[in-house]
C-alpha cells in the first residue's frame, strides 16, 4: 500500500482529503481502479504488470482531490469542517459517471469536461450539501491542465494514447462521407495565397481603384518590433484611472500586480528591450511558444499571413523540407466547433468546412508529432465567450504537450487579455509596438511606388502625405497603426492632410465601425423591431458618449466612461430617434460592445473608453460643433466661455480646440482666435497663443480674419525677444524658460505661415542677425526642414556649417545637412572636411 502511496505522491505534504481517500483506495485494489478509470480512454489495450496507468489514474486522482479540497477553502471552510467530507469524497469518487468522467481527461480530442455531470452526481448521490460559491467548473478546467502535465511526465502513457489515437483517426478517416482529403501541400500552398495573398482593402477604400487587385502583402508588409511583457504588465490596462484598474483587479478583469508600484512596473517594461518580431519569430529555441499582443489594426494578423504566405509562394520542392504553417482563425474554428464539424485542430483541417483546404489528419498528425510545422492561432480576443476562450486555451495548452516539437504562435488584443495562464505553459509574450518614423517612411515609399504609374503624381501625393506626418504629432501617433496608416495614404490622394485630418479621423471610425454589427443583435432579440441603426446613427452615438466623458472627474485625459453612463446616452438618443424599447437596444449595444472591441471597448469593471484616444477628441470635436451649428445649444459666446476658456491651457484638449476650429466656420474662428490673444497667458508659458497659431492654421479662407491674423503674427513676433523684467544667471531655470518660448514661437510662426512670402526670409534675417543663439538655432533647423527644396537652402546651410561664428549654429547646420541631404553626393566630402577643420569637437560628436 505504501509503495502506491509513494509512486502517487500522497505520502508527500498533502491536504485533509487527499490522504484518507487514497489509503483507502489502495485497500481496495489500485489495479481494479485504474482499469475502471480508463475503462472508455483504452478499451482494447492489455494491462500489463507495470501498466502506466495504474500510476496515472492515482496522480489525476489526487490532484483532483485537491482541487476539490483547495475549492473548499476558498470559500473559507475551516478544517474541521472539510474533514467532514471525507466519508462523502470515498462514496463520489468511486462512482461510475465520475470515473468515467475523470479517465475522459486523458483522451487527446478532449477540449472540456462536463463538470454539470459532476455537479449533479453530487446531489444525486445525497451528499453532504457544497457550500454556495462551490465552483465544479473550475475543478473541472483546472483539472484538464493537470492531466496534461502527468501525461508530459509519462511518456509511456503517452506512446499508449498516441498509438490509440491513430487508430481512431484512421478510422474517422475511413467514415468521413464523400471524398477522402489527400496531403496534397501544392494545393494547400495555392489555397493560402488565394485567401491571403492580396491586401484587403474591401472596408477600408470604398471606391474602386486598380491598385487594389495589384497590392501584395507580400509587398506591402512590414516587420514591427516587440517588447517583451514584463511580469504579466499590460501597458494599455494600466493606462486608466488608478480606482479604475483597483475595481479590475477586485473583478479578476486584471492580473494582480501592485498597483502601488505601478511605476515600477511600468519603468520595467519599457526597460526591456525593444526587438524585431523577426528576430524573435526566427529564435525557435529560445521562444518556442509565443504570444504576439496588439491594438486593433496593429497587424497581428497580417503578420501571421505574412508568414504563411512566404511558405506558400516557395517553390514547392524546397518548402517539403520546411514546417509547414497552419494558420487557425479561432472564430472560424469555434464556429466549425458548434456547428458539430470538428471536435480538434486535427479534424479542422481534415473536415470542417471552415478550413481554406482539407489536410488528411492522419498525415498530418505524422508531421505535427515529427515537430515538422508551425501552428498560428489567430485571434484569440475574437472568442468572445469567456468560457470557451478559456477551453481554448486549454486546449492550446495541450497541444503543446501533445506534440512539444511544434512552433506554436498565439495573437490577442491587449484589452481583456490576461496572460497568466499562457505564461505558466511556457508562452512568452510580446506587445507589438507601433511603426517608428522609419518604417513609416518605408511604408509611404512602397505604398506610392506601387499605387502610382505616373512618376510625377507619385512625387507630389507622397511629399503631400510627408509634409502631414512631419506637420501633425496626432497623425504621427496614428500613424504607428498599420491600419489607420493604411487608411491615411488612401485619404491622401484625395485629400490635404493635416488640415482635413477631420474627415481623416471621419473615415477611419467608419472603417472601424464597419464590423459593429447592431443589427445582428437587434434581429436575434425577437421583442425588438429590426429598424436600422446606420453608420450616422452609430457616429451620432459616439459624439454623445465623448460629449458626456469630458464632464467626467479626469475628463478626456480619462477616456473611460461607466456602463450606466453608457446605457444612459445611449437610451437617450435612441428614444429621441423614435426607436422601440431604447433601454433594451442600448443594452443589447453595450453588450455587443463588450464582446467586439472596436471604435469604442470594453475596459472591464462595468466601464468602457475609445479603442484610441484620437477618436475621443474628435467625437468630442465633433459634437461641441454640432451643438453650435445645428442645435444651437452652444452659442458663440458659450462656445468661448465654457469650451475654449476654460480647456485652453489643458493638454489634453489642445486637439479637441484645434478640430473645432478646422470644423467651424473661418469667421468664427477668427473670433475665438482673437478671445485667445486677449487671454493673459504668460503665467502659462503663453499656450494660448501657440494655440491660437494651431487654430489659425486650420483655416481655410485667412482673407476674412487678415486683422486677427496680423495681430496674432506680432505677438508671436514679440515672443522672439521675450525677456524676463529681473536678472536670472545664464543657464539656470530662468534661462531655459525664455529660450523655450523664443524658440517655440519661431516654430509656430514657420509652420502657421508656411506659405507665406515674407517667413523664408524673416528666417533668413533671425539666422544672420538676431542676438539670441537658441533663435538662431530655431531658425536654422525650419528653413532647412520646412524649405528644403528651395534652391537657397543648401548653400546657406553649407555656409553656416562652414563659417558661421557661433559653434552651435555650425552644429546645427552640420546636422540638418547629414539630416536632409544624406544622400546628396556633397554630403559626405563636406561632413568630413568639418571634422578635420572645426576647431570645437562638438559640432561632429553630436549625432544629427
Amino acid at each position: 500500500m505504501i509503495e502506491w502511496l509513494v509512486v502517487w505522491g500522497a505520502t508527500e505534504a498533502v491536504g485533509i482529503l487527499v490522504k484518507p481517500i487514497l489509503e483507502d483506495l489502495v485497500k481496495d485494489g489500485a489495479k481494479d481502479f485504474a482499469k475502471d478509470f480508463f475503462k472508455d480512454s483504452l478499451k482494447n489495450v492489455l494491462f500489463g504488470e507495470k501498466d502506466p496507468r495504474q500510476v496515472a489514474a492515482g496522480k489525476a486522482l489526487k490532484k483532483f482531490l485537491g482541487l476539490v479540497e483547495q475549492q473548499l477553502k476558498f470559500c473559507r471552510l475551516p478544517p474541521e469542517e472539510i474533514k467532514l467530507y471525507i466519508k462523502d469524497g470515498k462514496q463520489f469518487i468511486n462512482n461510475k459517471s465520475v470515473k468515467e468522467i475523470l479517465g475522459k481527461a486523458f483522451e487527446s480530442d478532449r477540449e472540456s469536461l462536463d463538470a454539470k455531470i459532476l455537479e449533479q452526481t453530487w446531489s444525486q448521490l445525497n451528499l453532504t450539501s457544497l457550500p454556495p460559491k462551490f465552483k465544479w467548473q473550475t475543478i473541472a478546467d483546472q483539472y484538464l491542465v493537470e492531466v496534461q502535465e502527468i501525461l508530459f511526465d509519462s511518456k509511456d502513457l503517452r506512446d499508449i494514447l498516441e498509438a490509440q489515437n491513430l487508430d481512431s483517426i484512421q478510422k474517422n478517416t475511413q467514415e468521413t462521407a464523400g471524398i477522402i482529403p489527400d496531403f496534397d501541400l501544392r494545393q494547400y500552398q495555392e489555397s493560402l495565397c488565394e485567401r491571403y495573398s492580396n491586401l484587403n482593402l474591401s472596408s477600408v477604400d470604398p471606391n474602386t481603384y486598380d491598385y487594389r487587385e495589384k497590392l501584395k502583402v507580400w509587398q506591402i508588409f512590414i516587420f514591427q518590433d516587440v517588447r517583451s511583457i514584463y511580469e504579466s504588465f499590460l501597458p494599455q490596462a494600466y493606462e486608466i484611472p488608478k480606482e479604475h484598474q483597483r475595481r479590475l483587479q477586485d473583478s479578476n478583469q486584471l492580473d494582480a500586480i501592485d498597483l502601488e508600484n505601478l511605476e515600477k512596473y511600468r519603468r520595467g517594461y519599457f526597460s526591456q528591450p525593444i526587438v524585431s518580431v523577426l528576430d524573435v519569430i526566427n529564435d525557435k529555441q529560445k521562444y518556442p511558444y509565443i504570444v504576439i499582443l496588439g491594438d486593433p489594426g496593429s497587424g497581428k494578423s497580417t503578420l501571421l499571413q505574412y508568414l504563411a504566405l512566404t511558405w506558400a509562394i516557395s517553390p514547392l520542392n524546397s518548402v517539403t523540407s520546411q514546417p509547414i504553417p497552419l494558420l487557425i482563425e479561432l472564430r472560424t474554428y469555434i464556429r466549425s466547433g458548434e456547428s458539430g464539424h470538428c471536435k480538434n485542430f486535427l479534424e479542422f483541417f481534415h473536415q470542417s468546412p471552415g478550413s481554406i483546404c482539407h489536410l488528411n489528419q492522419h498525415q498530418l498528425q505524422e508531421q505535427l508529432k515529427a515537430g515538422e510545422a508551425v501552428v498560428m492561432f489567430d485571434g484569440l480576443d475574437e472568442i468572445f465567450d469567456p468560457g470557451k476562450r478559456e477551453d481554448v486555451i486549454t486546449a492550446i495548452h495541450r497541444f503543446t504537450n501533445e506534440y512539444p516539437g511544434v512552433r506554436v504562435i498565439v495573437t490577442s488584443r491587449i484589452i481583456g487579455y490576461k496572460p497568466q495562464r499562457l505564461q505558466d505553459a511556457g508562452f512568452h509574450h510580446f506587445i507589438l509596438q507601433d511603426l517608428n518614423a522609419e518604417q513609416i517612411q518605408d511604408f509611404v515609399r512602397r505604398w506610392h511606388e506601387l499605387t502610382f504609374t505616373d512618376a510625377g503624381e507619385k512625387a507630389r501625393i507622397s511629399e503631400r502625405m510627408k509634409r502631414a506626418l512631419a506637420y501633425s504629432s496626432t497623425i504621427r501617433d496614428l500613424a504607428g497603426n498599420p491600419l489607420l496608416l493604411t487608411i491615411m495614404a488612401i485619404l491622401n490622394r484625395g485629400q490635404e492632410l493635416p488640415r482635413d485630418r477631420a474627415e481623416l479621423y471621419n473615415q477611419a471610425s467608419r472603417v472601424l465601425l464597419y464590423q459593429w454589427d447592431v443589427e445582428r443583435s437587434l434581429v436575434e432579440d425577437s421583442r425588438l423591431d429590426p429598424k436600422t441603426i446606420d453608420a450616422k446613427d452609430k457616429q451620432e452615438m459616439l459624439r454623445r458618449v465623448a460629449y458626456k466623458m469630458q464632464a467626467a472627474p479626469e475628463g478626456l485625459a480619462g477616456n473611460i466612461i461607466s456602463a450606466e453612463d453608457l446605457e444612459n446616452t445611449l437610451t437617450a438618443y435612441l428614444k429621441n430617434k423614435d426607436f422601440d424599447r431604447p433601454k433594451e437596444r442600448a443594452r443589447l449595444i453595450i453588450n455587443q460592445l463588450r464582446t467586439r472591441n472596436f471604435i469604442l471597448c470594453f475596459l472591464g469593471a462595468d466601464t468602457y473608453g475609445f479603442v484610441h484616444r484620437t477618436f475621443l477628441e474628435y467625437f468630442c470635436a465633433s459634437e461641441v460643433v454640432y451643438r453650435f451649428e445645428k442645435t444651437q445649444k452652444l452659442s458663440l459666446e458659450k462656445l468661448k466661455i465654457e469650451i475654449f476658456d476654460t480647456h485652453w491651457d489643458d493638454e489634453s484638449w489642445q486637439e479637441v480646440l484645434c478640430l473645432i476650429a478646422g470644423l467651424i466656420a473661418g469667421k468664427f474662428t477668427g473670433k475665438l482666435i482673437e478671445f485667445l490673444i486677449e487671454q493673459d497667458g504668460e503665467a502659462k508659458n503663453f499656450s494660448n497663443l501657440f494655440l491660437a497659431a494651431k487654430c489659425l492654421d486650420e483655416v481655410r479662407e485667412r482673407k476674412e480674419i487678415a486683422t486677427v491674423e496680423g495681430q496674432l503674427l506680432e505677438r508671436l513676433k514679440e515672443l522672439t525677444k521675450y525677456d524676463l523684467n529681473y536678472y536670472y544667471k545664464p543657464h539656470e531655470q530662468e534661462a531655459h524658460l525664455v529660450a523655450k518660448i523664443r524658440t517655440q514661437a519661431v516654430s509656430a510662426i514657420a509652420f502657421t505661415w508656411k506659405d507665406g512670402a515674407e517667413t523664408l526670409p524673416w528666417l533668413k534675417q533671425l539666422v544672420q542677425s538676431d542676438d539670441d543663439l537658441p533663435v538662431r538655432r530655431a531658425a536654422v533647423e525650419e528653413i532647412a526642414r520646412g524649405w528644403k527644396d528651395d534652391p537657397e537652402t543648401l548653400p546657406l546651410l553649407k555656409q553656416l556649417a562652414q563659417s558661421d561664428d557661433d559653434w552651435l549654429v555650425r552644429q546645427t547646420a552640420v546636422q540638418e545637412i547629414a539630416r536632409g541631404w544624406k544622400d546628396d553626393p556633397e554630403t559626405l566630402p563636406l561632413l568630413k572636411q568639418c571634422a578635420q577643420s572645426d576647431d570645437n569637437s562638438f559640432v561632429i560628436a553630436q549625432p544629427p
